[in-house]
């Protein structure tokens, strides 16, 4: 009933940047806190950024000051800017909605399928 599509990973070099963007579809009534989330080979799934319903946000330490969230309402999409990126940003990037469907009373969590983000030195 609902589908994110992810966009935008790839091979950067260290110091560049990256845009990522999950675009959700589907019988959308509305879109709660959204997040982003990486996982790294061997490593837990670990929180990046969130940013709630009415637009605060949140950043793990590791990439304060560097990745930014956002989220276009009319558009429910979601963006990750990613800025002066490391070789240990190199991860699967995962994004996460909280949707409530049309006709639906609460919100369900769903997952992106993933987008590879490289960073080589």
């Amino acid at each position: 009933q609902v589908q994110l599509v992810e966009s935008g990973g790839g091979l950067v070099q260290v110091g560049g940047s990256l845009r990522l963007s999950c675009a959700a579809s589907g019988s959308i009534f509305s879109i709660n806190a959204a997040a982003w989330y990486r996982q790294a080979p061997g490593k837990q799934r670990e929180l990046v950024a969130r940013i709630s319903g009415a637009g605060s946000t949140d950043y793990a330490d590791s990439v304060k000051g560097r990745f930014t969230i956002s989220r276009d309402n009319a558009k429910n999409t979601v963006y990750l800017q990613m800025n002066s990126l490391r070789p240990e940003d190199t991860a699967v990037y995962y994004c996460n909605l909280e949707v409530m469907l049309h006709g639906g009373a609460w919100y369900d969590d769903y997952w992106g399928q993933g987008t590879q983000v490289t960073v080589s030195s």
